[in-house]
């Protein structure tokens, strides 16, 4: 029997039957082994596929403290000031705080959701070795095990030397020793090449089973983000031109409307979010929290519609970055203009004169006040109201969250040839032109890895950290200190939890 999901339904409903851990619960205990149910009868074969759906509900019912704070330390992105969260801003200033109570939320976010990985992988190879097809287990948990490494990828990157799971007993954190930052990207390569040929060979949008979910691309595209860390860039090269090869992904023409409705299981999307509100005004709604990044005053053109809290703001380096550059579009879609933002702008006499379209009012219409928290606020987090559905006033409702994109792939695949690597598909100048064409600008030749940077500073701010994480790797810590901050190579990884520290006694002596 085949079975076609409409996984943001079936997430909805399986949040609630499995999922209902309060968020205070995961601040302050350490993760409890979340089996998706007791007392299965693993011959029924055709009921394999529910722990694979637990685990994407797990991975895709993100809390929104998350995203902020691995994102939050680059050139690209400020906090929002004067506001309840100050060590999150102190974050973005590189002053840690170990007590603070995101970092500890966000620990036990990840590894609570990778010990779900694990549960549904154990779980659907009970289902197998009771007789169900051996090649949808094999697939089913190669999925499991992509999310996985995506979650374990955004931990080492943040916390440096972490635990490498192995199952999904959490007792065995009690006892096990943290692995570097470089053991783990090693890992989570290995994990790849496990899962690669075994997933599906498509689009995510492309399947029919469960739209939008992993395939073969998704996890080359993690192995590829992996051995960046580790600068195998050979590596890098190898699994961004199997992707490129593949012919199956585009940029998709507008960058507006991409990170907009249109945007959704998109072809440009290796992985990403999914979220619903099933087009309806009102019931049930599977969302994430996009209002931290919103503008917390404005005007919509739909009446009603709300607003944002305002802490999530690009920075003034960035917009003077992209103005230098002729930035049109990814200007207007990554940087959501107040006025109050426009005349800081302008005081610089450099930038005295700004190009007429700038301006506090999207092409959408929603007018961007002034609020005392920001200059401006992040686009790539916004849906304009009219898009919202009717009935709908939450602020970024039915709106996804991507995660993985082609052209960073392309950027990467770049990047990696500029570092010495030979790759197939495209050249450097073919990868960086392609991603520069949509934005609207001319080709350029001979591209450096200098170049490559650049273009991923202006493609891919407000993603993922992406912007600091390549700082830090590169050691070109210099750019990392402005508007009065200063980075130094002691706060490349945030200190962890002091919760975390006092149940896990390894963590003491790192």
């Amino acid at each position: 029997m085949k079975y076609k999901i409409n996984l943001t339904k079936l997430i909805a409903v399986l949040a609630v039957l499995f999922f209902t851990t309060a968020c205070n619960d995961k601040l302050d205990e350490l993760a409890e082994n979340r089996s998706f149910t007791e007392d299965i009868d693993y011959t029924i074969s055709s009921d394999m596929i529910l722990p694979l759906i637990g685990a994407y509900s797990e991975f895709q019912s993100r809390a929104w403290e998350e995203f902020p704070l691995i994102s939050v330390r680059g050139d690209d992105v400020n906090a929002g000031g004067l506001g309840d969260q100050q060590d999150y801003a102190e974050t973005d200033k590189f002053n840690y705080n170990k007590d603070y109570w995101m970092y500890n939320s966000v620990w036990q976010n990840y590894y609570g959701d990778i010990l779900t990985m694990h549960s549904a992988m154990e779980q659907i190879e009970l289902y197998k070795e009771n007789g169900a097809n051996a090649t949808t287990a094999n697939q089913y948990i190669a999925e499991a095990k992509t999310l996985r490494a995506f979650l374990l990828f955004q931990i080492a990157r943040v916390w440096g030397d972490v635990f490498i799971t192995t199952s999904s007993d959490p007792s065995e954190l009690l006892v096990a020793n943290v692995s570097s930052k470089d053991e783990v990207m090693q890992h989570i390569s290995d994990q790849m090449d496990e899962a690669i040929s075994l997933l599906p060979d498509m689009r995510p949008n492309e399947r029919t089973d469960i739209r939008g979910g992993i395939t073969k691309y998704t996890a080359l595209a993690i192995k590829a983000l992996a051995n960046l860390e580790l600068k195998n860039y050979q590596a890098v090269a190898d699994a961004t031109s199997k992707i490129i090869t593949s012919n199956k992904f585009d940029l998709e023409i507008d960058f507006y409307e991409l990170f907009k409705l249109d945007g959704k299981l998109n072809n440009e999307n290796l992985l990403e979010f999914q979220y619903s509100d099933f087009g309806q005004g009102a019931g049930s709604t599977k969302s994430y929290l996009f209002a931290f990044f919103g503008p917390e005053n404005w005007t919509p053109s739909i009446t009603g519609a709300g607003s944002g809290w305002g802490f999530y703001e690009p920075s003034i380096k960035y917009v003077k970055f992209m103005l230098d550059r002729n930035e049109t579009v990814r200007l207007e879609t990554s940087v959501l203009f107040t006025d109050r933002g426009i005349n800081e702008i302008k005081a610089d006499p450099a930038y005295a004169t700004l190009p007429a379209w700038i301006s506090n009012t999207t092409r959408d219409g929603d007018k961007i006040n002034d609020y005392a928290r920001a200059l401006f606020a992040s686009g790539k987090q916004y849906l304009p109201s009219n898009q919202l559905t009717s009935g709908r006033t939450d602020y970024g409702t039915n709106k996804n969250f991507t995660c993985i994109r082609y052209s960073e792939i392309l950027l990467m695949h770049a990047e990696a040839l500029t570092q010495g690597a030979s790759g197939t598909g495209m050249t450097a100048d073919e990868a960086v032109n392609a991603v520069r064409l949509r934005a609207g600008l001319a080709s350029i030749s001979g591209v450096t890895n200098a170049q490559v940077m650049d273009e991923k500073f202006a493609e891919l701010a407000m993603e993922w950290g992406t912007r600091y994480y390549d700082m830090v790797r590169l050691e070109n810590y210099n750019e990392l200190s402005y508007d009065g901050r200063t980075f130094s190579e002691d706060k490349i990884f945030l200190p962890y939890p002091q919760a975390q520290v006092d149940k896990l006694p390894i963590l003491k002596g790192n």
